[in-house]
């Protein structure tokens, strides 16, 4: 039981440094990147953007005001207290990292630039920020904003996280596109595309491995070799063609992605008349592959 507890806490920790790394490197890719250019690639970080534009007002002071009714409304719709507590902490230090570096940066940038090219920006824009809310999401939090306002949005009237966040996230960058110009918005579209491939990257990694279905009426041989040969576990049951009525069996095996020759050779070899579909298969967790873990 002590042992338990012990790698709960460690699994809490975990989630926490993920967090705080992943909320710090957010606000250094939209301190560095989006902000010098208004660069408002939808989330409230963009509406603050448009606000500072006409105001004045501090980005990250109006980017932690903003979300605190957002915590209200979570609370109600949602009532996760985990998650709105590692949410709220990742809001915490993202607003108080970019005010702290919208401060330092101006001046450490005159001496030492890094680049005043704005595709490069718009660019690292979206994969360092993306790397950072890819660490947070990873850590079981978000960043807030329309994130909160997606969830409870889809719990209210059952539509798809995508169409939401396409829907809030365009509007943010219309209005982008009117205040600043249309090249503006367009970069900010670039930003928040990147973005979204970055996220995806950190949270399911690059694709190893293939799952393949293989239907044939010479099943034995060919999930001896698969076992023997590629040293991968298949599942396999029975079938009938739809368009012959002839008895067949679905094989299906997941191997890594160098293995597919070879998978192919051996059931050329073992029955040329099979039909065989290899898939991408962006995550294989359990036994021979990654550990499945609950985070």
């Amino acid at each position: 039981m002590n042992r338990q507890r012990l790698w709960r806490v460690l699994d809490e920790l975990r989630r926490l440094l993920l967090v705080l790394i992943g909320a710090g490197i957010a606000s250094l890719g939209f301190s560095l990147f989006q902000v010098p250019y208004n660069i408002a690639a939808g989330g409230l970080s963009g509406v603050a953007i448009l606000i500072n534009h006409f105001t004045g007002w501090p980005i990250s002071l109006m980017y932690l005001v903003m979300n605190v009714p957002l915590f209200v409304v979570g609370f109600i719709y949602l009532g996760r207290w985990r998650f709105l507590f590692t949410t709220a902490l990742a809001v915490l230090i993202f607003s108080f990292a970019t005010g702290w570096l919208n401060q330092v940066l101006p001046t450490t940038l005159a001496q030492w630039p890094i680049t005043d090219n704005i595709l490069l920006s718009a660019i690292y824009a979206g994969l360092v920020g993306g790397i950072g809310g890819g660490l947070v999401y990873w850590g079981g939090a978000t960043l807030g904003g329309t994130a909160i306002i997606g969830r409870v949005i889809q719990v209210k009237t059952g539509l798809a996280l995508s169409q939401i966040y396409l829907f809030v996230d365009g509007t943010i960058v219309v209005a982008a596109g009117i205040i600043f110009g249309w090249e503006i918005a367009l970069y900010a579209m670039l930003t928040l595309l990147l973005s979204g491939i970055a996220t995806d990257y950190v949270l399911e990694g690059p694709s190893r491995t293939r799952t393949a279905t293989i239907i044939t009426s010479n099943p034995e041989p060919i999930i001896a070799a698969l076992i023997q040969e590629l040293g991968r576990g298949v599942s396999h049951w029975e079938a009938v063609g739809g368009f012959t009525g002839a008895p067949r069996t679905v094989i299906m095996c997941t191997i890594y992605r160098p293995q597919v020759t070879e998978l192919k050779r051996i059931v050329a070899h073992l029955d040329p008349d099979a039909f065989v579909t290899i898939g991408m298969t962006q995550q294989a967790l359990g036994k021979g592959f990654s550990e499945l873990r609950t985070q």
